[in-house]
């Protein structure tokens, strides 16, 4: 790293903050303070860390920055519901949207790429394609901008970009958001969602805990290889050996996101057939009416499909769960902010692939 750039503190883990004070001179409990400075404090300026010494403050601000967030733009629903969209350093745009659940619990689905090399057809952001990945720093700062206009009880990695095709990254900001000194969100409040990379998914049950979703959206391969490009390469037989030898707590179950579009996927004879294929995992599924948005062909299933649908998973002793569709009178669909107004204004670039 040049000597004149400045180590983004958002970007460590515990153990590398540790590493990095002590590079210093300083004592490792510096870390811990740190970290409950910045999360859950939300304190980003050394100045007003007022626990620490003003040699040590002064030294921080010289060797190191801790980044702050504020978004650009913020589209309201009336059911609660927001939508951020969020400027990089480099130009490059990403979305984060605030759900809100019962109570005032709220869920927060955070990005984890510009764009996504997954190239799903039912997916707006596939349309973008890939243009880089997310910093660990960058897919935490959406928690901590988030949490600036309330609590956040649960967070899933199920926004822009594919989190698997970013693992690193990925499992970095995991043990940042888990640090007891800062956040301290428990596994079971964090769910990461993959299209089917199937070494990735190995790789992270071996190295981090979290709740796995699995976006299915087909039960034949023929379908699928339509809907997601990636069964091509890992296709449902493969995909389903995975889901079996994922490591998962004795109570846990893996979540099966099928997103239902009308006459491709939402037939009585899809619901049987999901049946079988999920047979000897240990699953509940998401059954989400597609969300129609301009550019797409494809179609959100009729209310009785719907329900005929998941009354045929339900009466074959499966959990089943119709996910409400929430912002519906905003950007909803992940993608669509970033396209209105970077397509609007002629910002959408063309991608580079790269990771």
């Amino acid at each position: 790293m040049p000597q004149n750039q400045r180590v983004d503190l958002k970007n460590l883990t515990l153990e590398e903050l540790t590493g990095f004070l002590s590079g210093l001179g300083k004592e490792k409990f510096r870390a811990r303070q740190l970290m409950r400075w910045i999360y859950r404090r939300g304190v980003t300026s050394f100045a007003e860390m007022t626990d620490l010494s003003k040699a040590l403050r002064e030294e921080l601000a010289e060797r190191a920055t801790a980044s702050d967030w504020t978004p650009e733009r913020v589209e309201k629903s009336r059911d609660g519901t927001r939508k951020y969209l969020f400027r990089l350093a480099d130009g490059q745009t990403v979305e984060t949207v605030r759900i809100p659940m019962e109570g005032e619990r709220a869920t927060l689905c955070v990005s984890t790429q510009v764009g996504c090399a997954m190239a799903c057809t039912f997916c707006l952001t596939g349309t973008f394609g890939l243009v880089r990945n997310l910093d660990p720093a960058e897919i935490v700062n959406q928690v901590c901008a988030a949490v600036k206009d309330g609590p956040v009880n649960n967070i899933v990695l199920m926004g822009m970009g594919e989190p698997l095709h970013n693992l690193e990254s990925v499992v970095k900001a995991l043990e940042i958001l888990y640090c007891t000194e800062g956040f301290d969100y428990g596994p079971r409040r964090v769910t990461l969602s993959t299209s089917g990379l199937v070494p990735e998914m190995l790789e992270l049950g071996r190295r981090v805990r979290v709740n796995l979703a699995v976006s299915l959206n087909a039960t034949t391969d023929a379908v699928r290889d339509q809907l997601m490009p990636v069964n091509r390469r890992y296709p449902l037989r493969e995909l389903m050996n995975a889901c079996r030898k994922y490591p998962l707590p004795p109570s846990q179950r893996i979540t099966f996101e099928y997103i239902l579009i009308r006459g491709v996927n939402d037939s009585l004879e899809d619901a049987r057939r999901l049946v079988k294929l999920l047979h000897g995992v240990k699953a509940k599924v998401n059954l989400i009416p597609f969300n129609e948005h301009d550019g797409s062909a494809f179609r959100a299933p009729g209310a009785e499909a719907v329900e005929a649908f998941q009354r045929t998973l339900l009466d074959r002793g499966m959990v089943a769960i119709r996910r409400a569709s929430k912002g519906q009178d905003i950007s909803a669909a992940c993608g669509q902010l970033k396209g209105k107004l970077e397509g609007a204004q002629g910002l959408l670039p063309a991608p580079e692939q790269k990771t």
